[in-house]
């Protein structure tokens, strides 16, 4: 009789288990052996993302066929509607329950968990060949060109580069991913510094964390209606990819699991290679629901004016300038600095606290954006297979 195989997700939970137990009585010096893995896989996955992205969406926008850039506005445009409705949606729920949430708390100062962390023994630096938008751009030119150009060299090219990446990503990415998250989880415990933050904070991080959920059970309420199937089995056969997400902290990175997850899931294969990588790039929800919450509870805790306009301007640029942050964790609250500083008003130790609050939970916004791709999946699915678009054959769901 052979043994049924541990799927992705109970290796997951494992791994997140035991990094925290391990933390709490491993030595420094063999952490860091878990953290110079991690620096080494970390590195090798940020080499890979642009050519994940390029490898899977310039094949499936050819795949599209005629009309292909129709397609990806449509997706872009769904991405950003649901970004923004993440960001209005943080912004009610902030002004309804963040002044009694913050009562009696004072401003503090903390560092940044990422300074804090164990360093590697060594690195090994793997420059990516082409930056994650460079990457985006060349797949959508090349697709959308393909489409139009006779001939299919290039094509049938692109065909089996996609099947090296799929060859990476089930050999080399989805079984190393279980020890990364592990190395991960270890290592902010062993330092502890993130604890102190999520002590401080944990009455507006479980606010936060009550309306990333509740914004996974919206998306998937709207997809589920549009697609004709039941959200709760389309959101649990996601928990793969929701879980993978809060280990390694990026969309990017989690593209493996999220489009291998979105298939199951009964969206087509070249549908599901096309919108779960641009998602990834242009789809953060969750990430803009935390950073509004945040920054509205930064602002009251230093007693700053709160300005209606400037939220809205606020929300609607930060759609737009972290596009091209999912391929680094942590990478959303960077890009999002400058617009703390120049449209709200912070001043340096307050985009520092912003910074330290942020990356403390880094994962549940990533986690709840690339859930979320899943769904916007479902409905450019759908609406492809309305308009009998070639490729957009609903697969069989797992």
């Amino acid at each position: 009789m052979t043994t049924p195989k541990l799927g992705l997700l109970p290796k997951i939970l494992i791994a997140i288990i035991l990094g925290i137990i391990c933390g709490l009585f491993l030595p420094t010096w063999l952490v860091r052996v878990f953290v110079t893995f991690n620096g080494l896989f970390g590195s090798f996955l940020s080499f890979m993302i642009p050519l994940i992205i390029l490898g899977l969406i310039a094949p499936a926008i050819s795949e599209l066929g005629t009309g292909a850039g129709k397609w990806l506005g449509i997706t872009a445009a769904i991405a950003y509607g649901s970004t923004l409705f993440a960001g209005f949606m943080g912004w009610a729920a902030a002004s309804a329950f963040l002044p009694s949430l913050l009562r009696g708390r004072e401003a503090a100062s903390f560092d940044n968990p990422e300074d804090a962390l164990l360093a590697p023994y060594f690195t090994v630096e793997m420059p990516p060949a082409l930056s994650v938008m460079t990457a985006l751009v060349l797949a959508f030119v090349v697709g959308v060109a393909l489409t139009v150009v006779k001939g299919d060299t290039l094509l049938k090219g692109f065909v089996e580069f996609r099947e090296i990446v799929n060859k990476v990503i089930v050999a080399i990415i989805i079984p190393l991913l279980p020890l990364y998250i592990f190395g991960i989880f270890l290592n902010m415990t062993k330092v502890g510094e993130v604890w102190a933050i999520i002590t401080t904070f944990l009455g507006v991080i479980l606010l936060v964390f009550a309306l990333t959920l509740t914004l996974l059970l919206i998306q998937y309420s709207v997809a589920g209606a549009i697609a004709h199937r039941n959200p709760l089995t389309m959101l649990k056969t996601l928990l793969p990819a929701y879980m993978t997400a809060l280990g390694t902290s990026s969309s990017a990175a989690t593209i493996p699991v999220t489009l291998r997850q979105t298939i199951k899931s009964g969206v087509a294969e070249p549908i599901a290679s096309f919108v779960i990588p641009l998602c990834a790039t242009v789809h953060l929800a969750g990430s803009t629901i935390k950073i509004t919450v945040f920054s509205l509870a930064v602002m009251m805790l230093y007693g700053m004016e709160i300005r209606p306009m400037a939220i809205v301007g606020f929300i609607f640029m930060l759609g737009i300038t972290m596009v091209a942050a999912p391929g680094v964790p942590g990478g959303a609250i960077m890009t999002a600095a400058g617009l703390l500083a120049s449209m709200l008003g912070f001043n340096e130790a307050q985009v520092g606290l912003m910074i330290a609050i942020y990356i403390a939970i880094d994962s549940f916004g990533t986690a709840t954006n690339v859930t979320g791709d899943a769904a916007i999946a479902h409905v450019v699915a759908t609406l492809a297979r309305r308009a009998n678009h070639p490729g957009a054959t609903s697969a069989t769901p797992a």
